[in-house]
């Protein structure tokens, strides 16, 4: 049979190449459910979950209460910080750059399941320290934001295993290292209908320009990858689906000039595909941090378009 490619699907595939030697798509994932809690807002499911048949991946799902399923969902993904014990507990307990009211909560209110898994070396999977992990990947073939990601995929397979899931209403958001794991997954994904991204879309050339490498932890580099693929191109995978970004025009990470960059390039292409109201890229007075407005944005995204 000859399967005839579509630009876009080459190009997610030759990302997804990027991203060194992964575990195989078809690997059949496992879950147990370690307890179930009741919580004002929601039922708070404990999970541990083989995505990827080589290291276990604790999890939360997060079911709100008095809410029929199957439930729209969110993958949230949690941020890095410096924090690598807090991992899948930012989910419900926020953090310090993050609103008061936890996503889990502040979600659940409105009607959506949520999932966060720990990434590798973070909450319960912070045994070996990033660099260690990094250096370990990188002589075996393995690059570790491509490891990440694989996990991050099958969690979206996972999701849409699950009977109480709506498998056509799957979207995604996350602060910092998970903004970025937001909108990659969302390019290398189409089951995700939403992306949402706050204060980390980073243009990677103005980052080298403005020399802001070092801001960014060694999770985040991919060989070759600005051979191939600026910001804005991987961005552009998600396109026409809807999409919000949210930064401060303060954050050393998100150096100005390469939103300015990235929003002229994706309004170009969302118009080009006839959904220019389906891309939003909003800018605020403040440094690395989630303010109210910010939380009011996401939160109003999801309601008008999952």
């Amino acid at each position: 049979m000859i399967v005839i490619l579509n630009e876009k699907e080459t190009r997610r595939r030759e990302l997804y190449q990027l991203l060194g030697d992964l575990p195989s798509k078809s690997y059949e994932i496992t879950c147990k459910k370690i307890y179930e809690q009741e919580h004002e807002h929601y039922f708070l499911e404990k999970l541990v979950l083989d995505l990827n048949g080589i290291d276990e991946v604790p999890a939360y799902f997060v079911k709100p209460k008095n809410c029929r399923a199957p439930y729209p969902t969110i993958l949230f993904n949690h941020s890095h910080g410096g924090n690598y014990t807090l991992g899948k507990n930012e989910l419900i307990e926020s953090n310090s750059y993050l609103q008061e009211t936890p996503y889990a909560e502040a979600l659940a209110k409105l009607g959506y399941a949520s999932l966060c898994i720990d990434c590798w070396g973070f909450g319960e999977r912070f045994v070996k320290k990033e660099s260690e992990l990094f250096k370990e990947m990188l002589w075996n073939g393995k690059v570790m934001w491509g490891m990440m990601v694989y996990d991050s995929l099958r969690a979206i397979d996972y999701l849409s295993s699950r009977p109480d899931v709506d498998s056509t209403r799957i979207g995604t958001v996350g602060m910092s290292m998970g903004s970025t794991m937001s909108w990659w997954v969302a390019a290398l994904d189409t089951r995700i209908k939403v992306c949402v991204d706050l204060c980390c879309l980073t243009d990677f050339h103005t980052l080298v320009e403005t020399r802001g490498l070092d801001g960014h932890g060694i999770y985040y580099y991919v060989p070759r990858l600005l051979k191939s693929f600026t910001t804005a191109e991987i961005n552009s995978l998600i396109t026409p689906r809807p999409h919000l970004s949210l930064a401060g025009n303060l954050d050393s990470l998100t150096p100005a000039k390469g939103l300015d960059i990235i929003d002229e390039e994706l309004k170009k292409v969302y118009e080009k595909e006839r959904a220019s109201d389906s891309w939003k890229l909003l800018r605020y007075d403040v440094g690395h941090i989630e303010n109210a407005e910010m939380r009011t944005q996401v939160l109003s995204f999801f309601k008008k378009w999952l």
